[in-house]
C-alpha cells in the first residue's frame, strides 16, 4: 500500500522564527544593527587626533544668503549661486545669516552686519537641462518644454 504524504505542515516551538529577517506582525521588521555605537558616525571611534576637520576648533566658516539659498561657505570655497547681476571678475559680497570661528558661534544680526564675506565671480553659466511635459489624455494634449537655471559660480575670497 501507497502512503500519502500529510500536507500539514511540521510543528514549530512557540516562539520560534524560521526567517528572522521575515516581516513580523504590524510590518516591523527585525533590527539591522544591534549593539551600541560611538562616535559621530556608525562604526567611527573618534578622538581628538582623528577627529574630521568640522570639528576641531580651529574652523572658520559662515553661512551666507545667496539667491534665496543659504550655503555654507569657507575661504577657497567655489559654490554656484543663481545669477549675480556681475560681470567675470568682479567682486561681490555676501549677507551671512551665521558665522563660526573656531569655537565662537555668532548669530546676533548687529553683530553680522559687520561681516563681510566676498567673492570673486569666476563664470556665469547654465543648469542642467530638465524637461517639461504637459499631457491630458483622450484629447491628444502634449506640450513640450525645457528649462536651464541661469547661475554663477563664485570663489569665496575672504571672511572678515
Amino acid at each position: 500500500m501507497l502512503s500519502v504524504p500529510s500536507r500539514t505542515p511540521p510543528a514549530r516551538q512557540p516562539g520560534a522564527d524560521a526567517n528572522p529577517s521575515a516581516p513580523r506582525a504590524g510590518g516591523a521588521r527585525a533590527p539591522r544593527h544591534v549593539g551600541r555605537r560611538s562616535g559621530p558616525w556608525p562604526g567611527v571611534q573618534c578622538n581628538e587626533q582623528s577627529r574630521p576637520a568640522e570639528m576641531s576648533s580651529n574652523v572658520v566658516y559662515a553661512i551666507v544668503k545667496a539667491g534665496g539659498r543659504q550655503e555654507k561657505v569657507a575661504v577657497g570655497d567655489v559654490v554656484v549661486v543663481d545669477r549675480l547681476a556681475a560681470a567675470t571678475g568682479e567682486t561681490v559680497q555676501l549677507p551671512a545669516l551665521l558665522l563660526v570661528d573656531g569655537a565662537t558661534v555668532t548669530s546676533d544680526a548687529d553683530a553680522l552686519a559687520k561681516v563681510t564675506v566676498t567673492a570673486e565671480v569666476v563664470r556665469d553659466e547654465r543648469g542642467p537641462k530638465i524637461r517639461i511635459l504637459k499631457y491630458k489624455n483622450k484629447t491628444g494634449y502634449r506640450k513640450r518644454q525645457g528649462h536651464r537655471q541661469a547661475l554663477t559660480r563664485l570663489k569665496v575670497t575672504g571672511i572678515a
